[in-house]
């Protein structure tokens, strides 16, 4: 079934008082603060139990507040030397747990065998795969759990339904697996205006300073992502040391993000001269008001499916510098918000851009068509979008087992 038909379908349920109660699994590797794809998935599970229905969240890992008492987690053991081998055995894991408990809907936030919805929130594997790695990658043990798993939700005769955030990932799903146009539905953005409600810029502004002890007129470059290399935060570092002398010596990078183990962002900064212009400020819950707050969110990643974060700041009013790689920069582009770097990548077009963005007096409008642009996307389509389709299909599947069993 399509998801252009239950839009109509969940309308009609809604107008019913015996609306049945539905029971849902949300199935997702781990959950910790700040992740794009864990917001997201909280956001639906709440939006769902908002709506009346049961919603369990299975997971390996939990860091970070619980949801509210309506939504259930259940976090399960994994075992395994390897991470491809603890998620397998997570996946068994959860798979005991449905048969004990089962459900009428089992949606995944990662790629795995039997799930009825998919939330598509990470590219497509195997292109990666072979655009990205050598064919030795293509023999491991992590190659094959991937694929495979990928191959589970995306096989041209599977059932899975796919939610997809860019058009761009329907097209490389289509082209490795052939997925038929009926199980890949695109969703719109989420506009989180309520996050930035009766919040006021000047004083974010302030805010911003006094938390980082900087100058009240100081220029505060953005990153937010918990990927040093493949957000593109090096690449912001090497921006930052090539401004103008005058310019970097009012200017700072605030770096919002729980890095991989692995990257070490003061040791990059000291190498290349910028360390005290530099702010490694972790993960924060403040997000919103130091958007609100700083000049410019930088974000020329080398890989990004979507980018939540990009339409958060075109909605705080904080004008984005981004490659055109990010699944969501044509927004950026639409909207004229701030400037797309095109490819193939060019650090002294990044080194130009930010310099010319931090002295544009275009700063006004790029904020105001940003704002403009996301209300526009919020006031014209469903603020529980990706909950209406879960809900709908779950309604319509209940309904045909019912017409099976009768027959």
């Amino acid at each position: 079934m399509s998801f252009s038909h239950t839009i109509l379908l969940i309308n009609n349920y809604r107008d019913s008082n015996d609306s049945p109660i539905l029971k849902f699994a949300f199935l997702i590797f781990k959950v910790f603060p700040y992740g794009g794809v864990q917001r997201d998935m909280l956001r639906i599970a709440h939006d769902c139990a908002a709506a009346g229905h049961d919603v369990t969240i299975y997971t390996g890992e939990w860091r970070g507040d619980m949801p509210a008492a309506s939504i259930h987690v259940e976090i399960l053991p994994s075992h395994g030397w390897l991470n491809h081998q603890r998620h397998q055995s997570l996946i068994s894991a959860m798979q005991k747990a449905l048969i004990s408990n089962p459900v009428d809907l089992v949606v995944g936030f990662n790629r795995m065998a039997g799930l009825d919805v998919y939330y598509a929130a990470d590219p497509c594997y195997v292109q990666r795969a072979h655009e990205e790695r050598s064919w030795l990658y293509r023999l491991t043990g992590r190659y094959r759990f991937f694929a495979a798993a990928e191959k589970a939700v995306m096989d041209a005769h599977g059932n899975c339904q796919i939610l997809l955030l860019t058009e761009r990932e329907k097209y490389s799903f289509q082209q490795w697996y052939g997925t038929p146009d009926a199980r890949l539905h695109l969703l719109p953005p989420s506009i989180p205006l309520e996050k930035f409600a009766d919040k006021n810029h000047e004083a974010c502004r302030a805010y911003a300073r006094q938390q980082f002890g900087l100058p009240e007129n100081a220029n505060i470059v953005l990153t937010v992502g918990s990927a040093f290399v493949r957000k593109g935060v090096d690449r912001v570092i090497d921006a930052v040391a090539a401004l103008p002398e005058a310019l970097q010596e009012n200017t700072w990078l605030i770096a919002i993000g729980e890095y991989e183990s692995n990257s070490d962002m003061q040791a990059y900064c000291e190498k290349h001269g910028v360390a005290h212009r530099c702010i490694q400020a972790g993960g924060r819950a403040d997000v919103a008001d130091l958007m609100l707050g700083a000049d410019v969110l930088a974000h020329p990643a080398r890989s990004e499916l979507a980018g939540i974060v990009l339409i958060e700041a075109m909605t705080a009013g904080l004008p984005v510098l981004v490659t055109d790689v990010c699944g969501y920069a044509p927004h950026i582009a639409a909207a004229d918000a701030g400037v797309v770097l095109p490819s193939p990548y060019s650090q002294a077009d990044m080194d130009d851009a930010l310099a010319a963005m931090l002295q544009s007096s275009r700063q006004a409008d790029w904020r105001a068509n940003g704002r403009q642009y996301t209300a526009h996307i919020k006031n014209t389509s469903s603020a529980s979008a990706e909950a209406d389709y879960i809900v709908a299909y779950a309604h319509q599947k209940t309904e045909n087992q019912k017409v099976s069993q009768r027959d």
